[in-house]
């Protein structure tokens, strides 16, 4: 290289010399930073103080060599850094550096036209092919746009560095000198995945659909996200960070981008920060592209993707369901990066979703994430219409077209069950909800995810059996509403004209340890919205160890065996509660009922009759212990 362009090699010194008092300095970003160069403008500083002051150092993230960080340094550089990191956070929350907030996808443009213009690009490539052009490799990003921009390009020539397919190539001659390093890239290791973080994958991978084109940030829980994704088939990558995750599904044949609708057959992705491993397989991979970041970031290409399906995090979510990713009060963690970008344009993409998925609570335990407000100060990264779905370790909240009471209901549902109690009372307190929404506090108010069976009927309906949750009023208003007055009559011997609030709260709120409700749900349309086609309940009576038992089916739904895998899975939970039996009032013409209590095998017993109505015990035949709890349940 230095007999084929020896106009390119000069001393590090020689180069350092043509750096200015206040120059612009851009460099490359996270796992690509040059860290040769840098040390060795570090070297150089600190034997000649005086010759390099002032200097602005722009940085996305960096993770290695940060003087500007460095106390030493502060007459020399001064950071301004378009994301916060660890490396960086210190300096900017003392004042010593600067953040700039803004959307990533906008960065490039600010290089070109001038308004942040750059004096000096410290970068790191691959070495140069026969044609004498050398890859960006890991780092396009706003790498690729800085070097076009910048009026002196210097370029650490490292052999492994991977050569990645996409907009990362720059010629030999647009660099204006060279300098060879062969030294070990930067490697990120995300935190091994705890259970939360895994719970939160689950959850994650039942709302991703098979097809989705996906973009996922860092951290532990993408991490347990991309995990909870092993089972699905075709999913496509258009994201910003390529991370050792995506390189595990791409090589499982998980991600095949063949059902993408833009750059069909690549992931296409902007940097990556994994190990060597995921550098390795990045090498000349030919189902990869890099590209510059305002095409990766742009919400408008984003959108293009069919079933774009965005999954992020952030520090803090209020009950409207505004969040930050940034900061908290004046304190900043984060950035905006491409977080905001990729909501939006998954937003608008057909069929898209966006997913913010984060644990409950942070400072081991003591704090919620979940909150009644943003702390004042803090930066609102997602609007209250950026977000589809949240999740926790506690659920899935979705809150598209819900209003602020019905997002707020869902939010403290998956909140943790410590802070419940006061969200319930701030979100009173501030008009969010019904000043008289009732709520169980403790453990007999946590949803029992573990009781979602799904069952298919004898006339092959596919349904959900769960138990009822707090934000289920609105479903079973709808559900109530869509009964017909003799299907109402035979379940409460009258006609229910009026469904009140206070009315519809005795079904949707339980204490599960007291109560069972069991709801009988299917998706309907495009976005797979729940409707309640059934519901069925029971009550403990005193000490008797029995329970007073009924349900009732939609109208459009009867005759299809919807009541029998109610009552089914009602009897089964019964007995893992170690009852005997069941009690039901029912009018003596309701002939059906006795037919499926005796078809299903239970000892019958009329107790009395009177004006129509009987009332009638149910006692279990087969003990519960000997019961098969997964089999018993299918009519």
């Amino acid at each position: 290289m230095k007999k084929r362009w020896p106009e390119k090699f000069w001393p590090e010194t020689a180069i350092f010399e043509r750096i200015h008092p206040g120059d612009r300095i851009f460099v490359g970003t996270g796992c690509g930073e040059p860290q040769h160069l840098v040390g060795a403008l570090k070297r150089y500083v600190e034997k000649r103080p005086s010759s390099l002051t002032g200097a602005e150092m722009i940085h996305v993230w960096t993770l290695g060599i940060a003087p500007c960080a460095e106390e030493q340094f502060r007459d020399n550089f001064r950071l301004n850094s378009f994301f916060v990191g660890s490396r960086s956070r210190g300096a900017i929350n003392r004042g010593d550096a600067d953040y700039t907030p803004i959307f990533l996808s906008e960065v490039p443009a600010l290089f070109r036209h001038g308004a942040i213009p750059i004096d000096v690009a410290l970068v790191q490539t691959s070495p140069p092919d026969r044609h004498g052009y050398m890859s960006l490799g890991i780092s396009v990003d706003i790498v690729k746009p800085a070097v076009e921009a910048a009026e002196i390009v210097v370029a650490q020539i490292n052999p492994r560095m991977p050569r990645i397919p996409g907009d990362g190539f720059v010629s030999v001659e647009e660099v204006d000198h060279l300098v060879y390093c062969d030294e070990p890239l930067l490697e990120y290791t995300d935190p091994v995945p705890d259970e939360i973080a895994r719970k939160i994958g689950g959850y994650v991978g039942r709302i991703v659909e098979d097809g989705s084109t996906i973009q996922v940030g860092y951290g532990s829980v993408p991490n347990a996200v991309l995990a909870g994704l092993a089972e699905k088939k075709h999913l496509g990558v258009h994201t910003e960070l390529f991370t050792d995750g995506l390189a595990d599904l791409m090589k499982a044949g998980v991600v095949d981008n063949s059902k993408k609708t833009i750059d069909r057959g690549k992931a296409v992705a902007s940097f990556s920060m994994g190990t060597a491993g995921t550098y390795e397989f990045l090498d000349d991979n030919p189902l990869v592209e890099f590209r510059s970041i305002d095409y990766t970031n742009s919400p408008l290409v984003i959108a293009r993707n069919r079933r774009m399906t965005a999954i992020n995090s952030c520090i803090e979510i209020d009950l409207s369901g505004q969040a930050t990713a940034e900061s908290l009060g004046g304190v900043h963690y984060s950035g905006i990066g491409g977080q905001a970008d990729f909501m939006r344009g998954s937003v608008l993409s057909p069929v898209g979703r966006s997913i913010l998925a984060l644990p409950s609570t942070a400072d081991g335990g003591k704090t919620s994430r979940i909150v009644p407000t943003l702390k004042p100060g803090s930066g609102v990264t997602l609007s209250r219409g950026d977000v589809h779905y949240v999740v926790t370790e506690y659920g899935i909240a979705y809150l598209h077209a819900k209003n602020v009471r019905e997002r707020a209901l869902d939010l403290i549902a998956i909140a943790h069950p410590d802070f419940r109690p006061q969200l319930i009372k701030e979100a009173k307190r501030m008009g969010l909800i019904y000043p008289d929404q009732a709520f169980v506090p403790g453990e007999g108010g946590i949803y029992p995810e573990s009781l979602e069976v799904r069952r298919t009927t004898k006339a092959g309906l596919p349904v959900l059996l769960r138990p009822v949750k707090i934000t289920d009023e609105p479903l079973l208003k709808e559900f109530f509403h869509r009964l017909s007055g003799g299907s109402q009559y035979s379940r409460f011997m009258t006609a229910k004209k009026e469904l009140s609030h206070r009315w519809l709260q005795e079904f949707a709120v339980v204490d599960y340890s007291k109560k069972m409700v069991i709801l009988a749900v299917v998706e309907e349309g495009k976005a797979g919205r729940e409707e309640i086609v059934g519901i069925g309940q029971y009550s403990l009576l005193g000490e008797s160890m029995t329970a007073e038992v009924a349900y009732v089916v939609r109208d459009d739904f009867q005759r299809k065996g919807v009541g029998r895998e109610i009552l089914s899975r009602l009897t089964i939970l019964a007995k893992r509660q170690g009852l005997r039996g069941f009690v039901a009032e029912v009018l003596s013409t309701n002939v059906p009922i006795f037919r499926m209590f005796a078809r299903m095998g239970f000892l019958l017993e009329k107790v009395w009759e009177e004006d129509g109505v009987c009332e009638m015990r149910v006692r279990f035949g087969e003990p519960a212990e000997n019961v098969d709890i997964e089999s018993s349940g299918r009519g």
